[in-house]
């Protein structure tokens, strides 16, 4: 499979080029030439198969011509060892739980994948000192930093905004050591995510270092997270409620909602999605006016989210042949402020015993109103809630449990080296490493 630039000056590239160097050199982000439908006897009997089989089969379909089998298997069955169940919550509204890997965050399939397709790819070039910045507003960075610990020959920069991170969330990633570094920037997310693209672009730079990406804007980091989407809906046909179903996901960097738009594409039969934003709703005004307009972000209680200029936007463009009719009738948008938020989410831990996150409450709150009677609705609940510990305890005022995993994380010790988001000094820095 070849891939070519969003933006329109590359093409023919391979995956093993594409996943490497992760943004194109015409600052365009990486699609494949062509979307691979998936017969109609794998939906026919998908209900029976497990998340790995499942995934295997849609892995398959992307990356199969440039990975041996068996190396691909073993990727998705060595990182995709965890479950993503559906769980009712309320009426015709269904929970995706993704916060049950390594991380508790959904980015744990996207960041485990790729850390061993990138570590497969870097092999088989003879690399040894590779590179890997990302851009976090949360948990991007935790499941990256995780997702490649220990992995011998690539070193993880992850850059974060100071402040604009939940502390356990902070826990994840500047504890770790070993090949993660944690930069602290002062900033927002799109100051960080700016930082990192300004260093691809960079002759000097990238003549002396081997750089990538383990953001949303990596093919390998995107792409994977179609996987549950697939899963989702054999759950939902096991319950005899694959008809209509509607998926509404929590938006930020839209790297989430592209992969589903991907499965979509690849005869995954999803009725409409919904893009639920927080105040950082450049995406609905979008689909309001039929002009793209970002902005800085701002800051909210739902901080993953917080992204004023979503990078995958450009992939949903030119997945949609930048029709802004095309795009609306598949995709509906909607955006609430943090009152909303935590009423959304102590309404619902009252009303059906169901603790969601910040993020989720956004996705929930969404479908309440936005469903017809016929219609599943269900919303991605994308990290435990624990991991907003004190933001979720104030609103329903009650203590959450953590789970072991996050407490073991928060046992570790800090460890992060302040920077500006100034690119000059961010390149000074990557100079000297």
């Amino acid at each position: 499979m070849k891939y070519y630039s969003t933006n329109k000056k590359v093409s023919g590239v391979s995956l093993q080029d594409a996943v490497v160097k992760g943004l194109a050199e015409d600052k365009g982000l990486f699609m494949p030439d062509s979307i691979k439908a998936l017969p109609q006897s794998f939906f026919d009997t998908i209900e029976t198969l497990s998340f790995q089989e499942i995934a295997y089969t849609v892995a398959d379909a992307f990356f199969g011509e440039d990975v041996e089998a068996e190396a691909l298997k073993k990727i998705v069955y060595e990182t995709l060892n965890f479950d993503v169940p559906v769980v009712h919550v309320n009426d015709n509204i269904y929970s995706l739980e993704l916060y049950h890997g390594p991380t508790l965050a959904f980015k744990d399939v996207g960041g485990r994948f790729m850390s061993r397709l990138l570590g497969y790819f870097i092999q088989k070039q003879g690399e040894n000192n590779v590179k890997v910045l990302v851009a976090t507003s949360g948990d991007t960075g935790s499941a990256v930093a995780n997702g490649f610990l220990g992995v011998e020959g690539i070193h993880v920069y992850v850059l974060y905004p100071k402040g604009l991170v939940s502390p356990i969330q902070e826990c994840q990633f500047t504890t770790l050591g070993q090949n993660i570094t944690a930069l602290e920037v002062d900033g927002t997310f799109d100051d960080c995510q700016a930082l990192v693209k300004s260093a691809f672009m960079d002759d000097e730079l990238n003549a002396k270092l081997k750089l990538t990406s383990a953001n949303s804007i990596n093919v390998a980091r995107f792409l994977p997270q179609s996987f549950y989407y697939f899963y989702a809906y054999a759950q939902l046909k096991k319950l005899g409620k694959a008809n209509d179903v509607v998926m509404c996901v929590p938006s930020g960097n839209f790297g989430n909602i592209t992969a589903g738009l991907f499965g979509k594409k690849m005869g995954l039969p999803i009725k409409r999605f919904i893009a639920a934003n927080n105040r950082n709703d450049i995406f609905l005004q979008y689909l309001q006016t039929g002009v793209y307009t970002p902005r800085p972000s701002v800051s909210t209680i739902a901080n993953a989210m917080d992204v004023g200029d979503p990078s995958n936007f450009a992939r949903v463009l030119d997945l949609y042949g930048a029709s802004h009719e095309a795009i609306s009738a598949e995709i509906s948008g909607v955006s609430y402020n943090d009152e909303q938020i935590a009423e959304t989410l102590k309404a619902c831990k009252q009303e059906t015993g169901y603790l969601l996150d910040p993020h989720g409450a956004v996705g929930y709150r969404a479908l309440q109103g936005g469903l017809a009677a016929n219609e599943t609705g269900v919303f991605l609940e994308t990290a435990h809630p624990a991991k907003f510990l004190e933001t979720v305890e104030n609103i329903i005022g009650e203590k959450v449990e953590i789970p072991q995993k996050l407490q073991e994380f928060m046992k570790g010790e800090k460890k992060s080296l302040p920077m500006t988001k100034n690119f000059e000094s961010f390149k000074s820095y990557l100079m000297s490493i």
